[in-house]
């Protein structure tokens, strides 16, 4: 069975960093795709960035790309995103997915699903 738990939210001012995990377990080399999606209040949940489990490949969403890196540990079965210079339109609900498909689909087409952790940037 699939699990993901992603950890490493909470509370951050404009400016700040944070680093999010997403601890892996039950996965196998089908699923190619492991990846962050958010979901700000009020809105449609979107793309952050995914990378290819097979290659390391990475896709990014491109209005995040100077500011968010993601990363994984495989060792750890473990992906990260780094978040740099956050600001109040970060604030969301950051979930943690995974696809058999690459590249990467839409949130849609994900298999499954972390619960996500909280980010909120606010002063």
């Amino acid at each position: 069975q699939v699990q993901l738990v992603e950890s490493g939210g909470g509370l951050v001012q404009p400016g700040g960093s944070l680093r999010l995990s997403c601890a892996a377990s039950g996965l196998t080399s089908d699923y190619v795709t492991i990846g962050w999606f958010r979901q700000g209040p009020g809105k449609e949940r979107e793309g952050v960035s995914c990378i290819n489990s097979h290659d390391g490949r990475i896709h990014y969403a491109r209005s995040l790309k100077d500011r968010f890196t993601i990363s994984r540990d495989n060792a750890k079965n473990t992906v990260y995103l780094q978040m740099n210079n956050l600001k109040p339109e970060d604030t969301a609900v950051y979930y943690c997915a995974v696809s058999s498909t690459w590249p990467p689909p839409g949130p849609y087409g994900m298999d499954y699903w972390g619960k996500g952790t909280l980010v909120t940037v606010s002063s």
